[in-house]
């Protein structure tokens, strides 16, 4: 593992710069040119502001925070003083999605940009920003996997020797497997908003999936059984799904409206 990338000495100056923060801030970077490169190709937008950016990585945190929270509720009544220490890890990734979709949906209404064709484009970006960050976890040694003896596991600073699965690369295999599935399916798109929910789909499978594999505490909805990110995909899955029949249903009835 490498959790520090470099050290700068300046004139007295003394500064770590860590692999984990310089991955999510190039992963953010790569995610914003693209969001900004796709929006103006797709949807004829001459610059889409920063605070729009801004403003989805405060509701992330927010989320992404509130929900880590919610996962040990009595432990952080018990030492509210945790909960000031905001900026050293602990984040749950549907915290953030819960928290950012109705302010992405408020936010390009307001700023009438077309929501459907907006938030498929923003499927990628997503998709561009969480593997990089998850390459963040696995330099940094944390989002790791239980013990195994299999010919995969690897050692990480804090398994005290132990080998373990490296699930941080598993959930990248399994993002850019998804990404490459929906680059796909976007050449025959069939109506707006399909690439989105399909996002939706696969990684609340996917993610179900390398539950199996995380080896650091889980919240769970069901002891040992249904961790609250399984419990949260799972709705997620059935509300993509009836929206995406929904969506498809009315896509039908206009081309045979047109052919008519």
């Amino acid at each position: 593992m490498h959790p520090e990338l470099f050290h700068i000495a300046f004139l007295g100056f003394h500064q770590t710069v860590y692999t984990y923060a310089f991955l999510i801030g190039l992963g953010t970077l790569v995610a914003s040119l693209y969001t900004k490169w796709r929006a103006k190709k797709e949807l004829g937008l001459k610059e889409l502001s920063n605070n729009f950016f801004y403003l989805i990585f405060l509701a992330g945190f927010v989320g992404g925070k509130l929900f880590f929270y919610l996962e040990r509720p009595a432990y952080y009544l018990k030492n509210p003083e945790l909960m000031l220490d905001n900026f050293s890890g602990g984040f749950v990734f549907y915290g953030s999605f819960i928290t950012i979709i109705p302010f992405l949906i408020w936010y390009l209404r307001k700023h009438q940009i077309p929501v459907l064709p907006m938030l498929d484009i923003l499927a990628f970006t997503t998709l561009i920003v969480h593997s990089i960050g998850r390459l963040g976890c696995f330099f940094g040694g944390c989002c790791y996997g239980k013990p195994t003896d299999s010919a995969v596991g690897m050692v990480f600073p804090k398994t005290g020797g132990v080998h373990v699965h490296p699930s941080q690369l598993y959930e990248i295999t399994a993002l850019l497997i998804i990404m490459a599935i929906l680059l796909y399916i976007k050449k025959k798109q069939q109506f707006k908003g399909q690439i989105f929910l399909l996002y939706v789909i696969f990684y609340a499978i996917a993610r179900s999936v390398l539950e199996l594999f995380r080896g650091d505490h889980r919240g769970f909805v069901i002891d040992g059984i249904l961790s609250h990110s399984q419990f949260i995909g799972i709705i997620l899955i059935l509300l993509s799904l009836l929206i995406y029949q929904k969506f498809k249903k009315l896509n039908n009835r206009n081309i045979n409206l047109n052919n008519h």
